[in-house]
């Protein structure tokens, strides 16, 4: 069973994986329970490039199956495009 959750983003850790060894997990804190949660760029849902800032706030879903695993991923904090691209 899926449990919606929101959180923030606290942490990026590079992992080593992709093409360029760049690939990271983010690290998100509940914001309900404290509990800390990872998941990497395949999990956000979005269109076009996929990444998130430390700092953000994001909804998340979490399943019993896979403890301290966040999954469907999506931004809650938009950033504005000329601020994020300099």
């Amino acid at each position: 069973m899926n449990h919606a959750r929101h959180g923030i983003i606290v942490d990026r850790r590079p992992t080593g994986g992709g093409l360029t060894g760049a690939v990271g997990a983010f690290i998100v804190q509940d914001e309900e329970d404290g509990r800390y949660y990872t998941f990497d760029y395949t999990a956000i849902v979005t269109e076009g490039f996929r990444t998130i800032r430390t700092g953000e706030r994001i909804r998340f879903h979490t399943v019993a199956e896979r403890p301290g695993r966040a999954e469907f991923v999506i931004r809650l904090d938009q950033p504005d495009p000329a601020e994020y691209y300099q």
